[in-house]
């Protein structure tokens, strides 16, 4: 294992400290993992985070504009409730706060939990599940989809709206607008290592990749040979555009943010050739693509891959997406 750290067991404290001294907008609350904005404002507060190694998920996204703090557990762990407290309490400037939680067990338990816990101390909480990955059968008697990149888009639409002076209803509403016209997929070139365990979690073949991997290395829906970029733009695309329309969310003509996003160890040179290739295809299906997002906003620590997501806005979501943020890995 090749890794720039010093101790397996404080690469999250350790990489919460240095960017919070490149940061001066943010406070780190040692030994709590949570990141929070120094600024203060009496609004709606918002509330995310989950297990590192996703970065810039979650810690980058506080910022005037998108999240007001960020609470970080183990890699790929959810945080335990006491910090997800922690985060409410550094986010309330008593208008409520609401909590966004990726579509995990564990994420979805302890960010609950937390609200009960800080409804005792009479604040107000509420929360939206996100669960944008198509490539998991949605289920009313499980877990059900995962939430990914798709998240991202969630941050900045709960952040703009709160920033706008909405209430936590409002907010609230905005969010789940955002979630209902999300749609992910992802797929995987290589594996990535944990700190603590010391060696890659599964095996993909020189020739191989896998189709509808997930953030935590989760197995996909099929594995193939490497295709190219074409291809992949198509296959993956494909599998989003059916599932809108299994929805009932018409695509064709409509107005669509898109986020080509890669999983830590994809070069950008190939993020954008997937991006020429991914647009010209939503051309050919009669999608307006109306902004575009590349990079690693949603990652799996050194994974080789990708994801895409798409929302389909409308001008209350366009009007949010354009609202100026702060964040540092999202700046508007």
């Amino acid at each position: 294992m090749k890794k720039i750290i010093n101790k397996p067991e404080n690469v999250v404290e350790e990489m919460l400290h240095g960017l919070a001294m490149a940061n001066p907008a943010v406070i780190h609350s040692e030994g709590l993992g949570v990141i929070s904005r120094k600024e203060k404002s009496k609004k709606v507060g918002i509330v995310s985070g989950g297990g590192s190694g996703h970065e810039p998920a979650h810690a980058g996204y506080v910022g005037k504009g998108m999240l007001d703090a960020a609470v970080a557990g183990n890699v790929f762990s959810s945080p335990d409730p006491e910090r997800i407290q922690e985060g409410i309490n550094q986010a309330n400037g008593g208008k409520g706060v609401l909590l966004v939680i990726k579509n995990y067990s564990g994420d979805y338990m302890n960010f609950t939990m937390a609200a009960d816990m800080a409804e005792l101390d009479d604040i107000e909480v509420d929360y939206v599940i996100v669960k944008d990955d198509v490539a998991v059968e949605d289920s009313t008697y499980s877990t059900g989809r995962r939430g990914i990149a798709g998240t991202v888009f969630v941050h900045k639409i709960a952040g703009a709206k709160a920033e706008a002076g909405a209430s936590l209803a409002e907010v609230k509403a905005a969010a789940e607008k955002a979630i209902k016209n999300l749609r992910s997929m992802g797929m995987s070139m290589s594996a990535c290592t944990i700190p603590a365990v010391g060696k890659p979690g599964f095996v993909l073949e020189e020739n191989e990749i896998e189709i509808g991997m997930g953030i935590h290395g989760e197995p996909g829906i099929s594995k193939s040979e490497v295709k190219e970029s074409k291809e992949l733009a198509k296959i993956l695309l494909d599998k989003i555009l059916e599932d809108y329309k299994a929805s009932g969310i018409e695509t064709e003509g409509g107005e669509f943010a898109l986020m080509v996003n890669g999983l830590g160890a994809t070069p950008l040179m190939e993020l954008y050739i997937l991006n020429g290739d991914v647009q010209a295809y939503l051309a050919e299906k009669g999608v307006k693509v109306y902004k575009t997002f590349v990079g690693n906003y949603m990652t799996a620590l050194e994974m080789a891959g990708c994801s895409l997501t798409l929302m389909k806005l409308d001008d209350e979501l366009k009007e949010l997406l354009d609202a100026p943020s702060e964040a540092p890995a999202f700046r508007v």
